[in-house]
């Protein structure tokens, strides 16, 4: 199949080709050719599956060829969880609007206000935002969206965990008229609070189901190793990095802390890394992401911060320095490779602290996970062992048993000798008084 075959312009197809991009993958194959029709999407796509063109094709072709309901209005709004990965889509988006007259701009948190408003007043005709500055462009009417034509969400999923439930209700009110299609993409439809935003944002909705959230991806190869403690994940996390078939390497730890400790200590031994977290400003942030996709450093250590946003094809290994607290996370994280038809790799590190996670992890993905060893590094750890069944039923016995009340007896105070009673005295206190005796009877 062919991108002609889903109905796509040819100026869109010549674009893509400039890409070295001439199939659609599965999720655009069913995607465009619904959302050309007209059609609401609920899709749901395994991460690395092509989701991003799956939206901003049709997007982009009906601005070129369907007039507007609005001169001032924008006609599509992109809503994505993160700045990473609303930057990655703008990315993408500019390079199929490449040569014509279509205008787009990104509104982040962390960027000047003032500078988003000018952009704005241009009349772009494509916004892509994180919904908690555009919440605050809707309140300050600096952006209108009573003439909004296509409203899309991506990783809705991650929007709603993010907290920003009441902002999409916000977008959605200020958007809400018959006219609007809108297209929401997910990571997973088992959740129930995009079940319950689904049914408020779409009309008679088109649902696409290609993948579960916890298939595995054929093309990324996962590994597990046991580690002892710090020493030990630093010393197999080095002996992987000087591997041959390494190319870009995205390494995830559990704190930001974790990260600039990490970068210092692999530079101070010949690696170019960086570390990328959350509380960097964001046109630091941006300069990192840039300077990683030209490729001029080769390690980048994040937190789950970059676990949905990053599309690379020169990201060959993820390392799992630190298992993520929720399952879901693991599948973004190790998706950051593998991506587009290349293979990839997935190195998991497993101590003491990991093993609940570990055990998460399995039972999510439905799989044993098998670990690994490396000559001259296998640990001592062998993981958390598990109490017996009949041990944890004997506790939970025991808690249920109403515990009996110990009575204990009161220690009784010594009594004070009492002192000896004194005999009556008489009305004037002269003398004791005597009882009279009683007369004698004859």
């Amino acid at each position: 199949m062919h991108f002609t075959d889903l109905g796509i312009d040819t100026r869109l197809e010549t674009q893509l080709a400039h890409q070295g991009i001439t199939q659609p993958t599965d999720i655009q194959a069913h995607a465009v050719p619904t959302a050309l029709a007209g059609h609401d999407i609920f899709a749901q796509s395994k991460t690395g599956s092509g989701k991003t063109l799956a939206f901003l094709l049709p997007a982009v072709q009906r601005v070129m060829k369907q007039k507007a309901l609005s001169k001032r209005d924008p006609r599509v709004l992109i809503v994505a969880p993160t700045r990473e990965l609303a930057t990655q889509v703008f990315t993408q988006l500019r390079l199929l609007i490449a040569g014509t007259n279509i205008k787009a701009v990104k509104i982040l948190g962390g960027e000047n206000f003032n500078d988003q408003i000018k952009a704005l007043r241009n009349d772009p005709q494509f916004v892509i935002a994180t919904p908690g500055r555009l919440a605050d462009h809707i309140t300050k009417r600096s952006l209108q969206l009573s003439g909004l034509e296509l409203l899309i969400f991506d990783e809705a999923d991650r929007i709603l965990d993010l907290g920003f439930t009441e902002q999409l209700k916000m977008i959605n009110e200020q958007a809400d008229h018959r006219l609007r299609q809108t297209l929401l993409f997910s990571a997973t439809l088992d959740h129930a609070q995009v079940d319950a935003l689904s049914r408020n944002l779409l009309k008679k909705p088109k649902q696409i189901t290609l993948s579960a959230a916890n298939e595995q991806h054929s093309d990324i190869k996962q590994s597990l190793f046991l580690a002892d403690h710090l020493d030990h994940k630093e010393a197999l996390l080095e002996h992987f990095l000087k591997q041959d078939d390494v190319g870009q390497c995205i390494i995830f730890t559990a704190t930001r802390a974790d990260t600039s400790r990490l970068s210092d200590a692999l530079n101070a031994k010949g690696f170019k890394a960086q570390a990328l977290a959350g509380d960097l400003a964001q046109n630091k942030r941006l300069e990192i992401m840039d300077s990683f996709s030209r490729e001029n450093f080769k390690i980048l250590i994040t937190t789950d911060v970059a676990s949905r946003g990053l599309d690379l094809l020169s990201v060959t290994h993820v390392i799992n320095f630190d298992l993520p607290k929720h399952a879901e996370e693991y599948v973004h994280r190790i998706g950051r490779t593998g991506r587009a038809g290349f293979k990839g790799t997935a190195i998991s590190l497993v101590g003491p602290k990991d093993w609940l996670s570990y055990k998460a992890i399995k039972a999510f993905l439905n799989d044993e996970l098998e670990f690994h060893t490396i000559e001259g590094l296998k640990g001592k750890f062998k993981g958390l062992r598990e109490p017996k069944p009949d041990a944890i039923w004997a506790k939970e016995q025991d808690k249920a048993k109403p515990k009996a009340k110990v009575m204990t007896k009161r220690k009784s105070k010594p009594k004070k000798p009492q002192a000896p009673i004194k005999a009556p005295l008489n009305i004037d206190g002269d003398a004791p008084m005597r009882r009279r005796k009683k007369p004698e009877q004859e």
